[in-house]
């Protein structure tokens, strides 16, 4: 499968996560897209646009299992989280409760957000190792009467953990607290069916574990949270008339808001469908499983050698798992990986402690697993 794809054939990738890697059939499709925008960019989208993104988020809502009405593209899960902020109705004294394994960006939008209105972020401590069980309890007991919105992730950025989102959801609905679920890494890595997630909002990107090119996500919102929705950008769908409308902005609120925000490239979105129907023709399901079996053999193996425990059970990972490493400078053991042995591979850190955040996809082998081991023995030397 690596030769499906455009990676440097001399470099171990081993960092899908942080940006995905697109194969080349589905990026030369994004490129098809780019060259008939530019053929008529006025007709394409001036007048073509919205059925287009229609159709393709029509896709995308069968594969997400989901009502088309309740999607809109974004250019990323962070842009979708940015979003939901400024759309939160948050008063002085309210606050927003997340967990403390959450993305950088998204914290930062959440600090800025309850700041700027004087609420408060309160992060729940998820403590290592990771017990699944007591995960809900563990969020829900941080909540208070004030709690405006739960935000979690599905799958975490700096340990790989897979959070039980279903259950948190259900557990804050029966406490009348609305959730959003940033599930950047979701898409393509784990399967989805958001009607039964049943978070208020959920926000994943394509251009990751889907495959799909850079610069394609989505944010999916029940109906009753449409009209309180607001644009990171303010454009011709919060005007009262717009040229155009039906070429370009949608018939939706939801579409009108979110979808037109001024003149941009939507090729990324279009290739979505195409990125679907790869991973399908590829029998996704066995290459995730085989994925996953790779990951938790990999992690028990450098753990075995280095003495330190994993921080979850195998199946509280999905295609990702963290590596803990005993080292005082994560960056610099990044650098040495790239620049000494061409293996990308991120080190984080939470709460003190450094993980190789390892990514296994479709075009990674077991001796790409060997030389991470290699080199990982190599350094600590």
């Amino acid at each position: 499968m690596r030769d499906l794809f455009l990676l440097d054939p001399d470099l171990v990738f081993l960092n899908h996560g942080s940006f995905g890697a697109c194969p080349a059939e589905v990026f030369e499709c994004y490129q098809r897209w780019q060259r008939l925008l530019e053929r008529n960019p006025v007709e394409f989208l001036g007048r073509r646009s919205a059925v287009l993104l229609r159709e393709a988020r029509s896709t995308l809502a069968v594969y997400l299992g989901a009502r088309v009405d309740d999607l809109v593209f974004v250019p990323n899960a962070t842009t979708a989280v940015n979003v939901i902020a400024r759309s939160l109705d948050l008063q002085p004294g309210d606050e927003v409760l997340a967990t403390d394994h959450e993305y950088g960006a998204c914290d930062a939008t959440w600090l800025r957000a309850c700041a700027d209105r004087g609420a408060v972020y309160r992060r729940a401590e998820i403590p290592l190792p990771f017990e699944r069980d007591r995960f809900v309890e563990q969020v829900m007991a941080a909540a208070g009467p004030r709690t405006r919105l739960i935000f979690a992730s599905h799958i975490t950025s700096t340990t790989a953990l897979a959070f039980p989102v279903t259950a948190l959801c259900a557990a804050a609905r029966e406490r009348g607290i609305p959730t959003l679920i940033d599930g950047a890494h979701a898409p393509g890595q784990v399967p989805l069916d958001l009607d039964v997630i049943g978070a208020d909002a959920y926000t994943g990107n394509a251009h990751k574990w889907l495959s799909a090119p850079k610069g394609a996500a989505f944010l999916h919102v029940r109906p009753a949270l449409h009209e309180r929705l607001r644009a990171t950008v303010t454009s011709w769908g919060d005007a009262e008339t717009s040229p155009a409308q039906d070429g370009y902005l949608g018939t939706s609120v939801l579409e009108r808001r979110l979808q037109w925000q001024g003149t941009r490239d939507i090729a990324a979105f279009l290739a979505v469908p195409a990125a679907i129907d790869f991973q399908r023709r590829h029998d996704w399901p066995t290459v995730r499983a085989r994925c996953h079996m790779m990951a938790v053999e990999l992690m028990h193996r450098v753990c075995a050698r280095t003495g330190l425990a994993p921080i979850a059970d195998d199946a509280d990972f999905a295609q990702m798992v963290p590596l803990p490493v005993d080292c005082a400078d994560g960056e610099s053991l990044r650098q040495r990986l790239f620049e000494r042995h061409r293996i990308e591979v991120p080190v984080t850190r939470h709460r003190g402690r450094h993980f190789v955040r390892v990514s296994v996809q479709g075009y990674n082998c077991l001796l790409d697993l060997d030389r991470l081991t290699a080199a990982l023995e190599a350094e600590a030397a």
